[in-house]
């Protein structure tokens, strides 16, 4: 008895080489779909974060003013910061100059609460302490949710960059994410003078 042997077309091989090739393709794209999403819900609750903070902030001046001989220029530099911030958080603005604006606001508010420290009258105030302590927690939130983001951006750029997922995002264009990160100095703190001449 003669072996018989299945003939598989060529045609037949080729369609199903390309339908793999296809599910391959498709899952890799849907894979940094779904890590650009999570990139951007994480930059969406960063924004979330300095909105709250922001939002202290008009109550956190008024409190401040009310001591007679609190520095002027600090206030002005934190409602400055915060109008900046703001301003960034339009459509036209590119992530970079939203977190440059982020960065500037942190330490105009480092600025502040250092300053505050000198100010014992303020500082035993209950509405000040109240506003500090929101404003600790709302901290606590923005480091956390950053460093949430962070984590988001390096999985999507080690997928970007890893081989063969690389192939797919050039071809659909997924390009890295920046992180965020502090700006340069901020491990430093603040020098803060005071003009006791008043």
């Amino acid at each position: 008895m003669a072996k018989s042997r299945l003939k598989v077309p060529v045609w037949f091989i080729i369609i199903a080489l390309l339908i793999a090739l296809a599910g391959w393709l498709g899952g890799q794209y849907n894979s940094l779909i779904r890590l650009d999403a999570e990139v951007e819900l994480g930059w969406s609750e960063v924004q979330t974060q300095y909105q709250r903070r922001s939002d202290l902030i008009p109550q956190l001046i008024a409190t401040v003013q009310g001591s007679a001989d609190f520095e002027s220029s600090v206030l002005m530099g934190v409602t400055e910061a915060r109008t900046n911030w703001l301003g960034s958080q339009n459509d036209t603005s590119t992530i970079t100059e939203q977190m440059e604006a982020s960065s500037s606001f942190d330490s105009a508010i480092s600025r502040l609460l250092v300053t505050v420290e000198n100010y014992p009258d303020l500082k035993s105030s209950e509405n000040f302490l109240s506003l500090q302590a929101q404003l600790e927690g709302t901290e606590n939130r923005v480091s956390v949710s950053r460093d949430d983001y962070n984590a988001d951006v390096t999985d999507y750029n080690k997928s970007v960059r890893q081989v063969p997922t690389n192939i797919v995002a050039a071809m659909f264009s997924f390009n890295e994410h920046i992180l965020f990160e502090s700006e340069e100095g901020s491990e430093i703190a603040p020098e803060v003078e005071f003009d006791f001449s008043r």
